[in-house]
């Protein structure tokens, strides 16, 4: 007996397992399928890229060398009214002095009245005294009032003279006014759907919500909203919503200065002057505004960043002036690149800040570690961003790209960024 399967004997000259020795046509037919489909998503990709993309080049990886880090201090307005000057009151009436007392002829009297006549004069004497000691007396007050008027007016220059001066050097700062802007979003190059910033600010309060739209998931939102203290943006709220799932929400308490979170219960210390992910880019336009020859090659400004469960340190480095290029044209801008935050770390963010658009950002670059960049790309405003109130630096050339089509309704109602 044997312990192996029976086989069959082939009949008729035909091979036995005649099924296992079949070619496989049916596996072959899906894949010439699956290769079909692959090959026209790629050829639909390519077309897509080719008409729209812009190409800009990679982000330097040599940055200068560090000449100043700024950190956070309190703010000053970016051109403060000069103090009107201060009017000195109006000097005190004088005193009315009374008229000397005028002496009445005295009437020819027989020679036995010498005595009455002078009685008469001493009541007479008596009056101009008074007279004179009053006027006296009108004059001091009035000398008096003089010097006080005087000591008054000096006190409100130095008062006004104070007021006018910080206490301390404060950073020039200029809060961008309210606009909704539009960016092309790209992914490794290639171009995605329109992305947007909804940008409010009364002088006091300001929101912001970014949306970026991802097929198949939904759009992400980042909003962020709060108040301008003396340290410039303050947020209040962060959160972030990424497709169906629930949002993810930041609380900055101002009057606790602690960070709470809903992802985490741990709790953190909260920095004058500290910033969430995407408010962090208004406060860097606000100070560049403020004071554009500030930041030169090699400056540093420095952040206080909370995510959705963490808080660290931005620092943020002047590139120099590049040429970015977007479809309605180039135009001039100021390259800032995010340091790394520890050693090893290889995610990185780059932005650029343009004269020309009031020093919006123009391009914002986040570099994966994996080597993915996902980039943000001016499209154009639904709103003038008063870029007509800016003034660009000396020597750095602005030729604003044009205003979108307005039959272009691929943009949402609210943009939003993906995490950098």
């Amino acid at each position: 007996m044997s312990f192996f399967p029976f086989r069959p004997r082939a009949t008729d000259g035909a091979p036995a397992n005649t099924a296992d020795s079949r070619p496989p046509r049916r596996w072959a037919r899906w894949a010439l399928v699956l290769l079909a489909v692959v090959a026209l998503h790629w050829s639909a990709a390519r077309w897509i890229g080719g008409h729209g993309n812009v190409a800009n080049a990679p982000p330097v990886e040599h940055v200068p060398v560090q000449v100043a880090l700024l950190t956070a201090k309190p703010v000053e307005p970016a051109a403060p009214p000069p103090p009107k000057p201060a009017v000195p009151p109006a000097p005190a009436p004088r005193a009315p002095v009374a008229p000397r007392a005028s002496i009445a002829p005295v009437a020819p009297q027989p020679k036995p009245a010498p005595v009455m006549s002078v009685a008469r004069d001493e009541p007479d004497a008596q009056a101009i005294a008074a007279a004179d000691a009053a006027s006296a007396a009108a004059a001091s007050q009035a000398a008096a009032a003089s010097a006080a008027s005087a000591a008054a007016a000096a006190s409100a220059n130095a008062a006004a003279q104070a007021a006018a001066a910080p206490a301390a050097p404060g950073d020039k700062f200029d809060v961008p006014p309210t606009g909704d802007l539009r960016y092309d979003t790209l992914v490794n190059g290639m171009m995605n759907q329109t992305g947007t910033i909804h940008w409010t600010n009364d002088g006091q309060h300001y929101a912001m919500v970014v949306s970026i739209p991802i097929p198949f998931i939904g759009p992400f939102v980042y909003s962020s909203e709060g108040h301008i203290d003396r340290f410039g943006i303050a947020p209040e709220q962060y959160s972030q919503q990424r497709g169906r799932r629930a949002a993810d929400v930041t609380i900055f308490n101002r009057e606790t200065k602690q960070l709470v979170y809903t992802r985490t219960p741990a709790n953190q210390p909260l920095a004058d002057g500290g910033q969430d992910r995407f408010s962090v880019f208004m406060q860097l336009a606000s100070l560049v505004r403020g004071s554009p020859d500030t930041y030169k090659p090699g400056v540093t400004r420095q952040f206080s960043v909370a995510d959705n469960d963490s808080n660290e340190i931005w620092q943020f480095e002047t590139v120099g002036d590049e040429t970015v290029q977007a479809r309605g044209g180039s135009f001039s801008a100021r390259h800032f690149t995010r340091l790394p935050r520890r050693e090893g770390d290889r995610r990185r963010i780059d932005v650029w800040l343009a004269p020309s658009l009031g020093w919006l950002p123009a391009r914002i670059l986040q570099t994966e570690p994996n080597g993915m960049q996902i980039e943000l790309l001016w499209r154009g405003k639904l709103q003038p961003p008063g870029a007509a109130n800016s003034t660009p630096p000396d020597g750095v050339e602005t030729t604003g790209p044009g205003t979108p089509d307005a039959s272009d309704d691929s943009a949402p109602d609210a943009m939003q960024p993906v995490k950098p």
